[in-house]
């Protein structure tokens, strides 16, 4: 069953829960930015001045309380100043930051990350420690035989060979996990979400918010769109350490340079969450471009995680009874 969408009009009375609680009357909206499965808006008052409303449903539910920890902590986010939540749906009202004024430098991406990989005490998020990650290409297989199932994902078999490969060397690459920075991590830490105005630098978009390598952060920042290049990251890490980020970041782990371990596993999450969480969102017609987009983001893993010959020891194939 796939996950709930928005409904326009819970969007509607979220919004009215939300600005009946802060004794505020909108003179207008304008609608920022809309999906299956979140809504943004700016509401204006008539004093000249406006928030931000932002509706998500599961599995973007999160958000409020990482945001209430952190402004608690003062850290460089937007302040939320309201938030309600309804059966699998959350409606927040935040700062209106404005619009960027220019994309965030390196420097600036560096500064950002260490301040939140610094944060404390933010309990109840997925973690991702070696354990957690040695997980992950197992845990993307069984989403994939059960899309499969669903007459889902067609002509995947690339994808089922890739997994298995990366599930075999998966133990082993995984080490080192827990070597500092471990901890918070944004999860969606890319130029888009690191909004630079006039008065500084904010980190928006908390929804993905888990507790884990920082690496994996860092490594975010370049996508998963374009081939990796650990140069770059190794460029990024070595700032993030200037910035006053932990001198380890620079660390090999799990036999590999901290950068070429950062991109391969970064890429077996984005893969991994693809297939368990927001496959089962998107319509089936775009099932085959979802194919490809995970194909791609397991070949960089394989190659960046040395798990680029078949293995013996991979699980049997999910072919054998199953739809594809």
């Amino acid at each position: 069953m796939n996950a709930p969408r928005l409904d326009e009009r819970l969007v509607a009375q979220l919004r009215c829960d939300l600005l009946t609680a802060a004794r505020r009357v909108p003179a207008g909206r304008q609608a920022i930015q809309e999906w299956e499965l979140s809504a943004v808006e700016r509401l204006f008052f008539a004093d000249g001045s406006s928030v931000i409303c932002k509706v998500a449903a599961r599995p973007f539910t999160g958000e409020a309380t990482v945001l209430r920890a952190l402004n608690e902590q003062g850290a460089s986010v937007p302040v939320l100043h309201g938030y309600a939540m309804r059966p699998q749906t959350l409606g927040m009202l935040m700062d209106d930051l404005g619009e960027p004024v220019r994309a965030a430098t390196v420097a600036e991406a560096a500064a950002a990350a260490r301040r939140i990989h610094a944060a404390t005490g933010i309990t109840g998020l997925p973690t991702f420690d070696q354990a957690g990650l040695a997980r992950l290409p197992g845990q993307a297989l069984d989403a994939l035989t059960a899309l499969r199932r669903r007459e889902r994902f067609p002509d995947s078999g690339p994808i089922e060979e890739l997994l298995q490969r990366l599930t075999a060397v998966a133990q082993r690459r995984a080490d080192g996990a827990e070597r500092p920075p471990f901890g918070l991590c944004h999860g969606e830490f890319h130029r888009s979400s690191l909004h630079v105005t006039r008065t500084g630098c904010r980190l928006v978009d908390w929804a993905k918010a888990f507790t884990g390598p920082g690496l994996l952060d860092l490594a975010t920042w370049f996508g998963t769109r374009t081939p990796p290049q650990p140069r770059l990251l190794t460029r990024l890490i070595r700032a993030y350490i200037a910035a006053g980020g932990h001198p380890d970041a620079e660390a090999d782990r799990g036999g590999l340079p901290a950068a070429r371990w950062a991109l391969g596993w970064h890429r077996v999450w984005a893969a991994w969450w693809l297939l368990t969480t927001a496959a089962g969102h998107h319509r089936p017609d775009t099932d085959r471009h979802h194919v490809q987009v995970v194909l791609r983001q397991l070949h960089g893993a394989a190659q960046l995680l040395g798990a680029t010959q078949p293995t013996s020891t991979a699980r049997p194939s999910l072919e054998a009874g199953s739809p594809s």
